[in-house]
């Protein structure tokens, strides 16, 4: 795992990158940023549905019509409908999904971290970001009332400070001195 890290640490780096530039924008633009979020997202399932509605016309088989694809489509179509006359609905559950990916992600980072405790130094860094995913997520999922302003500023500050982590981390590991594997 670590010759893979040290090899691939510029995608760590540019991942962390993103993340601060991420923030950095929340930060200047929060009230525009949740509603943009919400629209764009519903943009995107109206469009995926249209996509798969023509997509489910256009690919028979042997199997006959594909009607996996076009429900899918319905639903997409739905959704995107549904999105863009609702948005403050559909933020809600928008936050509640953003607070489910922070706790998995916070809680796979971890275990990157404890997995390469023998093998690199600072895995710390790993932990601490994993931790600040996890806390946001729960906090996110209890308290999603407490405002899409504030949601807005808490995902600004995770995402600068997990990119620097990464950052820092990607650029320790490009670093590594990892033994050639034979």
């Amino acid at each position: 795992m670590l010759e893979f890290l040290s090899k691939n640490w510029w995608v760590l780096v540019l991942r962390g990158v993103c993340a601060v530039v991420f923030g950095v924008m929340t930060f200047i633009w929060p009230a525009i940023s949740i509603a943009v979020l919400v629209l764009m997202w519903g943009a995107y399932a109206f469009a995926d549905g249209i996509l798969s509605i023509a997509g489910s016309f256009r690919r028979r088989d042997a199997a006959g019509f594909p009607w996996w694809l076009f429900i899918t489509g319905i639903a997409g179509v739905a959704a995107g409908v549904f999105t863009l006359v609702n948005p403050r609905m559909t933020g809600l559950a928008l936050l509640l999904l953003i607070a489910a990916f922070a706790i998995l992600r916070g809680i796979m980072q971890i275990a990157a971290a404890i997995r390469l405790r023998h093998e690199i130094e600072h895995e710390w860094l790993l932990v601490v970001a994993g931790i600040m995913l996890v806390a946001f997520g729960v906090l996110v999922a209890i308290f999603p009332g407490v405002g899409a302003l504030a949601v807005v500023l808490w995902i600004a500050v995770i995402a600068v400070a997990i990119g620097v982590l990464e950052i820092t981390v990607g650029l320790r590991l490009k670093g590594a001195d990892v033994p050639a594997s034979g």
